[in-house]
């Protein structure tokens, strides 16, 4: 995030926003930066990539499933607005610590003892480690003692447009965020590499709630899509994973998507239009 706040200060916040008097380095001053900026980013992120999925991808035929709400859209995008500054508060505090030099991002591919194929090496395994931290994450916020205070919300969208990809509670949003940040923390990472990270994520997590079930036949079983992901808001109790199957699979919570199986949304709306 220390590129990000940079480019920030050289471009805007030093020469048009600051008194010239307030360095660049003052710890007060970069929390702000930083609180605006995160916020900023991760709205336009949302309302970005959420348009362009839900015009571009997202099957507007679900509009009329039994299990989409009334104003389900603007009702999303109005949780999700409201949730995102505070989920913002805990996640600029990680990043202010990036800034001050506490994680072990690097600068430079020099800087991997590995070289490109430690940068390589290091995606892998960022989404192998967030993979599994965001399977027990998530399925802890399904017990009991936590569903119905944090995670409950996000389970009001059954039929799930792209919008509700970020309405979550601040705590669940923050919480199934958590691995992200804490990997640069525990293992080198490069920072461009991390910043597009940070916006596949984002993407990703769009992507899983698009309404489209279309994912390479050899792949149905491995990678964590949409279909897998509309199960999990219609049954709750399974494919709990970000990415992947392979948490849902050794913690017995896989379900084969009812959309493979032809008993899907889409294929409940093309029974109610032959009746």
């Amino acid at each position: 995030m220390d590129l990000v706040l940079e480019a920030a200060d050289r471009h805007l916040l030093t020469p048009y926003v600051y008194p010239a008097g307030w360095p660049e380095g003052e710890p007060c001053r970069q929390l702000l930066s930083l609180f605006v900026i995160t916020n900023l980013g991760a709205l336009a992120l949302y309302l970005l990539f959420g348009t362009l999925s839900y015009y571009f991808i997202f099957d507007h035929e679900l509009k009329k499933h039994p299990h989409f709400l009334e104003n389900q859209v603007s009702r999303e995008i109005a949780y999700a607005v409201r949730s995102l500054p505070w989920i913002s508060v805990p996640t600029v505090a990680l990043f202010f610590a990036e800034v001050r030099g506490y994680s072990k991002l690097y600068d430079n591919i020099e800087d991997s003892p590995y070289g490109w194929s430690g940068v390589f090496l290091s995606m892998l395994s960022f989404l192998f480690f967030t993979d599994m931290g965001i399977y027990w994450i998530h399925r802890g916020l399904h017990h009991k003692l936590f569903y119905k205070r944090f995670h409950k919300p996000h389970h009001l969208w059954k039929i799930a447009t792209p919008f509700a990809s970020h309405a979550f509670h601040p705590v669940d949003g923050f919480m199934q965020s958590l691995p992200y940040h804490v990997y640069p923390f525990l293992f080198p990472l490069h920072k461009v590499t991390y910043l597009g990270l940070y916006i596949f994520v984002n993407v990703w997590t769009i992507s899983i709630h698009d309404g489209d079930y279309r994912v390479p036949r050899l792949l149905r079983h491995v990678i964590n899509g949409s279909a897998h992901h509309t199960d999990h808001h219609l049954y709750f109790d399974y494919n709990y994973g970000q990415y992947f199957t392979l948490w849902d699979k050794i913690g017995g919570s896989y379900k084969s998507p009812s959309s493979f199986e032809g008993k899907g949304p889409h294929d409940y709306m093309r029974k109610l239009r032959e009746k």
